[in-house]
């Protein structure tokens, strides 16, 4: 059974999506990886899809294989069940492969709303809570998934909080300024609430065509990005911040957290994890490589030597940043599947 991960944080501008898409990539150099755009904005599918983008949305062929019309069966009350969707794989990570977003995925919102709030008491929406949920699992057995990445996007709807819900553990993004103290000071309130509605709910919806997911998504830990370095570490105003979200994720939230059983035993977290603050790495800022990156269509830690495209002393430095990028998302998603084994 693949392992489903949501990166999660109703902040904008915390790197979810870049988050999942270097993830996902690297991953998929060993596994096969599904990623999965829930964010109307459509920037993970942009990411991967690149020069096709606008034509994967209008050709006939590929137009409707994306989560809007693969929840559709549910939402329109249509006569047949839902079916996996057609998924798009680029060249250079032929295991990596895209469930592309829709941008008006969020006029399913306001039916979800209703269908989580009405405890199961019209027939008609008893089948919309689990719908999602049932995209990706029969998405990841089409393809034989080993892990399942979800994008949100910014915001508390009803969509983001089903998504949250319909997977095995969860990541929050950060970077280091102070609205990530003040979105975490308001996670560790709303996520506890969303759990305590999935366990009062799952029975209700037991019976429904698609149910929910049981379980509580588990906390494997925060990403601290978009930072500047200076003399080898975090510059100054960032360091502060830095250790502020880690003291905050490692102290309040990861208390909150646990009473409604979101965390791992607590053997199952290493002793230098649980001193790092729950971080599963801190990534500066990617500088001169993104601009590379997005004209390649790869991660910056996946450029060839030719596609970044300098020569002397400046090719030499932005070789050295590729690969310490590419070493640190490598011990990040090795300490990931390593945690994910308990989720």
């Amino acid at each position: 059974m693949s392992k489903r991960i949501v990166a999660f944080n109703h902040k904008g501008g915390v790197s979810k999506t870049t988050s999942i898409y270097n993830i996902g990539w690297m991953l998929s150099r060993n596994y096969k990886v599904l990623v999965v755009d829930a964010d109307p904005q459509c920037n993970l599918s942009n990411l991967i899809l690149g020069d096709d983008f606008e034509k994967y949305y209008f050709e006939d062929s590929t137009k409707h294989h994306n989560i809007k019309d693969g929840v559709q069966p549910a939402f329109a009350g249509k006569p047949f069940p839902i079916q996996a969707v057609d998924c798009f794989s680029p060249v250079r990570a032929p295991s990596l492969y895209l469930l592309a977003g829709h941008a008006n995925l969020s006029e399913y919102d306001a039916a979800l709303t209703f269908a989580q709030t009405s405890n199961n008491a019209i027939t008609t929406l008893q089948n919309l809570p689990g719908a999602f949920s049932e995209l990706i699992k029969v998405t990841e057995n089409k393809y034989s998934i080993d892990y399942t990445l979800i994008d949100l996007n910014p915001g508390l709807s009803a969509i983001n909080q089903n998504l949250f819900l319909s997977s095995h553990a969860f990541i929050v993004p950060t970077n280091p300024d102070p609205f990530s103290l003040m979105a975490i000071n308001a996670l560790k309130n709303i996520l506890p609430k969303w759990v305590l509605w999935k366990k009062n709910s799952v029975e209700l919806f037991a019976d429904s065509a698609y149910p929910l997911l049981e379980g509580e998504p588990k906390f494997v830990g925060t990403l601290i990005q978009r930072f500047n370095i200076h003399n080898g570490r975090a510059a100054k105003p960032y360091r502060d911040n830095i250790t502020e979200i880690k003291a905050l994720i490692s102290g309040e939230f990861f208390e909150s957290i646990s009473r409604v059983g979101m965390t791992l035993n607590s053997e199952q977290y290493t002793q230098d994890f649980i001193e790092s603050g729950y971080c599963l790495g801190e990534i500066p800022d990617f500088q001169g490589l993104l601009p590379k990156s997005y004209q390649a269509g790869v991660p910056v830690f996946d450029l060839l030597d030719t596609e970044i495209g300098e020569a002397g002393l400046v090719l030499d430095q932005m070789i050295n940043n590729r690969n310490v990028f590419e070493e640190r998302f490598q011990l990040l998603t090795n300490k990931l599947i390593e945690l994910l084994q308990y989720a």
